[in-house]
C-alpha cells in the first residue's frame, strides 16, 4: 500500500530540517582563519605595560601582530630580528605587538627580561586572540594596514631585517 500525502510531507519536512541542522552545525564549527585581504578582527588585549590595546589604537600606522611562545624555538630565533625591525621602523609609523600564548607566566617574564625586546608585548594564555585569527602554528605574523586590512600573513620564522622584507614594509608606508 502507498504512503499517504501526510507521510510524504512529514518525511520531506524531516529531511529539510535535518539538512538545516547539518548546515547550522557546519557553520558553527567552521574554523575562522584570517588571511591576506581580510579585515583583521577587532581585538582588545592588556599589554605588559598595563595599557589596553585594541586594533583601533593603530589608526594611521602599520601594525605587525606577531603570535609567539617561549616554548617555540623558531619564535625565539625570530625575536632579535623583529626587535631590530621595530627599532628601525618605530618612527616611520610601524608598531609591533608580540602576543605570547605562554601559559607559564614565569617562563614568559624570564624570557622577556633576558631578551630585552623593545616592542609592545602581551600574554594571552588562553590563546583567545590567536583563535580570533585562526592561528595555531607559531610564530605567525599578520601585517595589518592603516585600514585594518591584513596585507601579509607570515607563517613561521621570518628575518625582519632582510632587505626584501624592509623594502616591502617601506612600500606599505
Amino acid at each position: 500500500m502507498g504512503k499517504s500525502k501526510t507521510d510524504l510531507l512529514l518525511q520531506a519536512t524531516i529531511g529539510v530540517l535535518a539538512a538545516a541542522l547539518v548546515s547550522v552545525v557546519a557553520f558553527a564549527t567552521r574554523e575562522t582563519v584570517v588571511g591576506v585581504g581580510d579585515k583583521a578582527p577587532d581585538f582588545s588585549i592588556r599589554a605588559d605595560s598595563g595599557q589596553t590595546i585594541s586594533r583601533g589604537d593603530f589608526g594611521g600606522r602599520l601594525l605587525v601582530l606577531n603570535f609567539w611562545a617561549t616554548w617555540c624555538p623558531p619564535c625565539i630565533e625570530e625575536m632579535p630580528s623583529l626587535d631590530e625591525f621595530q627599532k628601525q621602523f618605530r618612527d616611520a609609523g610601524v608598531v609591533v605587538l608580540g602576543v605570547s600564548v605562554d601559559e607559564d607566566e614565569g617562563a614568559y617574564r624570564r624570557f622577556l627580561e633576558r631578551a630585552g625586546v623593545s616592542f609592545s608585548t602581551a600574554r594571552d594564555p588562553e590563546a583567545a586572540l590567536a583563535d580570533k585569527f585562526g592561528t595555531y602554528r607559531y610564530p605567525e605574523t599578520y601585517v595589518i594596514n592603516r585600514d585594518g586590512k591584513v596585507v601579509q600573513k607570515i607563517i613561521g620564522e621570518a628575518d625582519w631585517t632582510d632587505a626584501r622584507m624592509v623594502s616591502y614594509i617601506k612600500s606599505l608606508l
